[in-house]
């Protein structure tokens, strides 16, 4: 967690009276973050979790600009760092275009693969921050199976395969110590996970139905659980599921490898095509309008084709070319 501060500048100097940092956004403060001397301390942990049998994993926060997150991971440092710029990208096809093409232009080829996120514990919910309803829900379904598809690893936020929602919690219910500290709180994508449909309790989060857990569930909670999507084969966990077990196949079968050479385009339709090796091509629909396929035989959608067989709007595409 914020593996980019282990370190403050000598004697804890106070910033400049002029300058200001946002809640949430330290890389803006150098004298508490991405410090030189943090990479010694990486090279001593990851001499320690390679004496492990098996070798243990580290993996950084690193809320950092792709050119300075990625020497995180440089050899003998941590094997991976979370790229977090699809957090604040708009819904946009050019816009994912040029970050994509950064992040993988900067990894580190055969040791450090980018981590690809577009939720986590600090933002918004991608259904409500991609625009809230049934076109939210859709923006966020076709997100998931974009990253799933990107080459590297891909980290999924617990309840983003359930296309969980934000919730607007009341001021009185809210935990977020940044919420008392700065008015920015986090509490809406932190509400516990439900499990079971029923309207009793917490849902299966919580052993003791009678234990209220630290955030309120919301009222018809239910629907989003795992228990409601296992009976739902148009679910958002159904095609999470679908997802990981295709993906896991074309890399055992060697078609797709996490430092695939990758070309990622606007095709004539203007959606964001992005091309793996010779094999695999994701087209992410992101206008208002369908989208004429390339040619491919279609592997997984994210929604539904239109009649005619072109990709719907904020609908994304696997193909196997």
């Amino acid at each position: 967690d914020v593996a980019h501060g282990l370190f403050k500048a000598e004697g804890l100097p106070d910033l400049h009276a002029t300058a200001t940092v946002q809640p949430m956004r330290l890389r803006a403060n150098p004298l508490a973050c991405d410090r030189e001397e943090v990479h010694q301390v990486y090279r001593c942990w990851r001499a320690l979790a390679d004496g492990y049998s098996p070798p243990r994993v580290l993996i950084g926060e690193v809320n950092l600009a792709p050119a300075r997150a990625v020497r995180y991971t440089r050899p003998g440092e941590l094997h991976q760092a979370f790229a977090f710029a699809l957090l604040v990208t708009p819904w946009d096809a050019r816009a994912w275009r040029s970050i994509i093409t950064e992040l993988l232009d900067t990894r580190v080829g055969g040791v450090a693969p980018v981590t690809w996120v577009v939720e986590n514990h600090d933002v918004i919910r991608a259904p409500t921050r991609y625009g809230g309803g049934v076109r939210g829900a859709a923006r966020a379904r076709a997100a998931l199976l974009a990253v799933l598809g990107l080459p590297g690893a891909a980290y999924l936020y617990q309840g983003q395969e359930l296309g969980l929602p934000e919730v607007d919690l009341p001021a009185q219910a809210r935990q977020d110590p940044a919420w008392s500290r700065c008015g920015v709180s986090r509490d809406g994508c932190r509400v516990p996970m439900p499990w079971r449909e029923d309207e009793k309790g917490t849902h299966g989060f919580s052993a003791s139905p009678a234990r209220s857990p630290w955030l309120p569930v919301p009222a018809g909670w239910g629907a989003y659980s795992v228990q409601a999507q296992q009976a739902d084969r148009a679910s958002g966990l159904h095609l999470c599921r679908a997802a990981l077990t295709l993906r896991r196949r074309l890399h055992t079968e060697h078609l797709l490898a996490a430092d695939d050479a990758v070309v990622v385009d606007l095709n004539s339709s203007g959606a964001l095509e992005v091309r793996r090796g010779e094999t695999f091509t994701l087209v992410l629909a992101m206008g208002n309008t369908p989208v004429c396929l390339p040619a491919g035989r279609l592997l997984l959608a994210s929604g539904p084709l239109t009649p005619d067989g072109r990709l719907s709007p904020d609908t994304t595409a696997w193909l196997r070319r």
